[in-house]
């Protein structure tokens, strides 16, 4: 039941009808993000998606909080490299005062100077949690460092120093040059009906035109080339490491077999990397590898956490699991188990309305189309042994590895070219 309209402005509608749900999940999508800033701008996309909450022509800040609670509802919004989301969940019954909410502050936020002020003083604070924070501060940085010299490596949050100099003209002209209709889309999922939807949102949405020029990249991404270290000494109980190279986009057709690999090398308790580090070793007691995928590029990263006297055997250890991907056939057991493990975490999200709505919003930004979920089972049902082998021997060449290490890093023997893949 999944239906998609297209307003005369150019603003994509998608909805999704799950009949027996009790909520509606509802997401305001601009497919622009981090990547499309520039330097002295940068974290002024975060910087808007926080404003946007802070009063209307028709609504203060307090009355879009006390609107949103009356109905029992969640509102909240969240910034990526390559899109900005502002969405709702409400029972069903609230979609018509949900979207009048959600569209006020999408298309009318008036950006109060002392609000500005205000929220500038908050996103400095957010800086300062995030690096006081070593498990989040560590994948941040390895972000920066892996994209270094491209809008990808750049924080979401910005600098200090950027944010510090952002002024009300930056911030009002961003959003005019930046929210065009042609990039932005309307996703809801749960108990609700496509037309009523569209109606609402023509009527909220009549107004807004602009001069477009499609821009759905931004600049080029040229992947790094050799091996790069980087040591963040800090006085802590534990060093961290985020140990990744390349991987591949959100469309790739090679995709299925690249979740497939990150799953077994470490994405859960009978992964390789789960059993050998903290299982076997007691090394650690956090240690998974993940994937980033952006529209042109992507990364499999490595993290975990463990004390400094053990820093390079688990470093060693990822690299004899992350070689023995690409020198040894996966059994077929194993890479089976995998399969179903991702098969199960696809449906159960099904459940859940607010992932039915991100997943029809990204679906439409990455692949320009809705992906039935059927395509997608079938996709991770047709990678055998040799495809995983294959990625493998593809992305683990160490041309472009990249550690990030956070601690006391001191005596780990980690100079450049020291890491073997």
């Amino acid at each position: 039941m999944i239906t998609s309209s297209l307003l005369n402005n150019g603003v994509r509608v998608i909805t999704q009808r799950v009949e027996h749900m009790h909520t509606v999940s509802i997401g305001i999508w601009v497919a622009n993000g981090t990547r499309h800033e520039s330097p002295q701008l940068n974290g002024i996309a975060h910087f808007i998606e926080h404003l946007l909450f802070k009063g209307t022509k028709r609504r203060t800040a307090r009355q879009v909080s006390l609107e949103i609670d009356s109905m029992g509802g969640i509102l909240n919004a969240f910034t990526g490299h390559e899109y900005v989301c502002y969405y709702a969940k409400v029972l069903a019954k609230f979609l018509p005062r949900v979207t009048d909410l959600l569209t006020d502050i999408f298309l009318h936020s008036t950006f109060p100077a002392d609000e500005i002020e205000r929220e500038r003083k908050v996103i400095l604070q957010e800086i300062k949690m995030r690096d006081d924070t070593p498990e989040e501060c560590i994948h941040d940085r390895y972000h920066q460092n892996f994209w270094s010299g491209h809008p990808l490596g750049f924080s979401i949050l910005g600098t200090e120093e950027a944010i510090g100099a952002l002024s009300r003209e930056d911030i009002v002209g961003y959003k005019q040059s930046r929210y065009h209709p042609e990039e932005i889309i309307i996703s809801a999922a749960g108990n609700v009906r496509h037309d009523e939807l569209v109606l609402l949102m023509e009527n909220a949405f009549s107004a807004v035109t602009s001069d477009w020029t499609p821009r759905r990249h931004g600049q080029a991404v040229a992947y790094p080339t050799g091996q790069r270290i980087n040591l963040s000494e800090r006085d802590l109980e534990q060093t961290l490491v985020c140990l990744g190279t390349r991987a591949l986009p959100q469309d790739h057709p090679d995709r299925y077999a690249l979740f497939l690999l990150n799953t077994i090398l470490g994405g859960g308790m009978s992964s390789r990397l789960f059993q050998e580090v903290r299982e076997k070793k007691g090394l650690a007691y956090s240690v998974y590898s993940y994937v980033i995928s952006h529209a042109d590029s992507g990364s499999l990263v490595v993290y975990a956490g463990t004390e400094p006297q053990h820093c390079r055997e688990l470093l060693d250890i990822a690299l004899v699991e992350m070689r023995r991907t690409k020198e040894e056939p996966v059994p077929q057991d194993e890479l089976d188990s995998a399969r179903e493990q991702l098969k199960g975490k696809l449906l159960m999200s099904l459940e859940s309305s607010d992932s039915l709505m991100t997943r029809l919003a990204k679906n439409e930004i990455y692949l320009r189309r809705n992906q039935p979920v059927d395509e997608i089972l079938a996709g991770f049902d047709a990678v055998t042994v040799e495809d995983v082998l294959t990625l493998a021997r593809e992305l683990f060449d160490g041309a472009c590895l990249n550690l990030e290490v956070m601690g006391r890093t001191g005596g780990l023997g980690l100079e450049q070219g020291s890491l073997v893949l």
